[in-house]
């Protein structure tokens, strides 16, 4: 039994550091996260917090919250970023920070092309002594195995008050996990994202806001996600997503006014068939934008 538990565990974890990125069904808000090149792309400086459940009722499903903060430095040409994210899966937890630094070339009047790159690192924890176990005198169950993974990424992204697409690959080294790598599960795997998006006019007071991404990293399926959210009055948001082999759901959102806006999402994945176990992943996030204080300043609202 023990040999067929620790089979297991490690087909486990081969299927989580497969897909070893984050996940998240307000992605469009969190761009930063998986593109350095998106830093101070508002103009303004931006601060986000969000926080994840992912499967509620099940044990050891994944929980992350993530915080980051992007601003413009000299002219709107070089940005600076911060990105900070814990994430606990099961008995492992991993919390990375990592520095965004942007170049800003102008294309015209309203499109902009950026060029960033990303550099920090990963802790990466596996407490096993939280699992239940048939020996516990057992010595590959009684120790916390502790691991920093340095590394760097890189992204571009063109945009304008309308539209937005990006690539980036927000992690390029693919460093060992365990201190003894026996597979090539056992490390980080280099993820590349496709992002895109737009904003069109359905009337004087609603606006429609598609946005996708395509993600792909060897060992897994390419995985890709489309949301469609309408906005309306610039107020109040309401949208509906479906991402491939995974989840559908549904998306909230109400901005107090330019600078803060809340947001709500469920998603239920049908490739999760036990009901049981399936109860949706939950998301929730809080967005600030802080504006230079110059009087008799208009600001417009900002989609992206």
């Amino acid at each position: 039994m023990k040999q067929l538990f620790i089979i297991l565990f490690l087909l486990f974890l081969g299927k989580t550091f497969a897909q070893q990125e984050a996940m998240f069904t307000h992605y469009s808000f969190n761009t930063i996260q998986v593109n350095p090149a998106y830093a101070g792309s508002r103009e303004v400086t931006s601060a986000t917090i969000l926080h994840r459940s992912q499967w509620v009722g099940f044990d050891g499903a994944p929980i992350t919250q993530t915080f980051t903060i992007n601003s413009p430095i000299f002219s709107n040409s070089l940005c600076a970023g911060l990105s900070v994210i814990n994430d606990q899966i099961g008995p492992i937890q991993t919390s990375g920070i990592y520095a965004d630094l942007t170049y800003r070339l102008k294309l015209s009047e309203k499109t902009k092309l950026a060029v960033g790159l990303k550099g920090g690192g990963d802790w990466v924890q596996s407490n096993l002594e939280d699992l239940t176990i048939i020996n516990e005198t057992d010595p590959l169950f009684n120790k916390v195995n502790s691991r920093f993974l340095p590394n760097v990424g890189a992204g571009v992204y063109l945009n304008n008050p309308k539209w937005y697409v990006g690539f980036s690959s927000p992690k390029v080294v693919e460093s060992s996990i365990s201190k003894n790598s026996v597979s090539s599960f056992d490390r980080e795997q280099r993820h590349y994202w496709l992002i895109g998006g737009m904003i069109m006019k359905v009337s004087n007071t609603i606006k429609l806001k598609p946005t996708t991404f395509i993600k792909t990293t060897v060992g897994a399926p390419v995985q890709g996600d489309l949301t469609a959210m309408f906005i309306f009055k610039d107020k109040f948001e309401l949208g509906i997503m479906g991402r491939t082999g995974d989840a559908v759901g549904g998306l909230l959102g109400y901005n107090f006014n330019t600078k803060l806006r809340l947001g709500y999402s469920f998603d239920w994945s049908f490739q999760n068939t036990t009901g049981m176990y399936n109860a949706g992943s939950h998301e929730v996030m809080l967005r600030y934008d802080i504006y230079n204080s110059l009087p008799n300043r208009i600001y417009s609202p900002r989609f992206f």
